[in-house]
This record gives structure tokens, C-alpha cells and sequence, in this order.
């Protein structure tokens, strides 16, 4: 049998307290488990999973990840959210927390990127609904005009991988 999706994803951060709270008060994780000043298991708003982020602390002397820029490595986790009012409201709280680096159109997806407290990237994204991509439509990069995308698909759309489809 094939792989199915992604499980969880593992970070090492500096400091775990600072990094609990970032993931607990900016994405909405809840905290699953801890091994204190180890490790944390959260678990996203409406998982069933097990946990979907796990973060083992490293320490303050840790250097920062030079993965892209001088090795390889993970550039970024997509954390996927179900419509564009929540994206809106995620914006804010990043922009709160100074996290927010970018925004992106991808034609299929709307994009917010972010920097977590020990400089990793993610993003937080929501995909058009399948009924809604127009046939051959391209993958691309262009600035994201998010109360133009509201006007356009409904702040309260559904989106997500067969969203519409049925």
C-alpha cells in the first residue's frame, strides 16, 4: 500500500516554552503531552491524529537552519485551513506575533508564509475548491489579495482537496 499523507512533522527549536506558545496561541495547537523542557506533542484544532507536530528543544547555543541557503534541508511545513475568513483572521494574529514574511496567489492556493520563534518558515495556505479551478490552470506565484480572493470565492467557502467535487 502507498503512503497515505503525512503523519506528523518534527521540529528542533531553542526554546521549547517559546515555541509551545507561539504554535499554541498563533495556529491554535493544543498540547497533547510533554516530556518538560524536552519535548511537546501538539495536535492541530480539528485533528483526530495522535499529534501532528512534535517539538524537541536543542538549547540557546543552537545555530539557525541553513537548510536552502547553504544545505539542503526542509524549506517549510504547509499547515492547510478551510476557508479564507480563517486565513484572514491567521494573517492578523501573525502579523501580532511579527511572523508574517509573505503572502502568495498560487492560482490553486492562497498563501500566508511565516516565521516560527527559531526562524523556520511555514505556511499556512487554503485551496480553491476543486469545482472552482478553471481547466488548465498553472501553478504560479503573484502578490495575494486576500479581500479580492474573499470577494471572489465567499469568506466562508469551504475549500480542500475535493471540496466542491461531490
Amino acid at each position: 500500500m502507498p503512503v497515505q499523507r503525512l503523519n506528523h512533522a518534527v521540529l528542533y527549536v531553542r526554546d521549547l516554552d517559546r515555541s509551545v506558545a507561539f504554535y499554541t496561541e498563533a495556529l491554535g495547537f493544543r498540547v497533547v503531552t510533554t516530556m518538560p523542557g524536552r519535548a511537546a506533542f501538539l495536535q492541530a484544532a480539528e485533528s483526530a491524529n495522535d499529534h501532528d507536530l512534535a517539538l524537541f528543544a536543542i538549547g540557546d547555543g543552537a545555530g539557525d537552519s541553513t537548510a536552502g541557503r547553504a544545505t539542503v534541508g526542509l524549506y517549510h511545513l504547509a499547515w492547510e485551513v478551510d476557508t479564507l475568513a480563517e486565513l484572514r483572521r491567521l494573517a492578523g494574529v501573525l502579523r501580532e506575533h511579527g511572523a508574517l514574511v509573505g503572502a502568495s496567489d498560487h492560482g490553486t492556493t492562497k498563501a500566508l508564509y511565516a516565521h516560527d520563534p527559531d526562524g523556520l518558515e511555514f505556511e499556512v495556505c487554503w485551496l480553491v475548491p476543486a469545482d472552482r479551478i478553471p481547466a488548465g490552470a498553472e501553478v504560479m506565484t503573484a502578490p495575494l489579495d486576500l479581500e479580492a480572493e474573499i470577494a471572489r470565492y465567499g469568506a466562508d467557502t469551504l475549500g480542500g482537496v475535493g471540496a466542491g467535487s461531490a
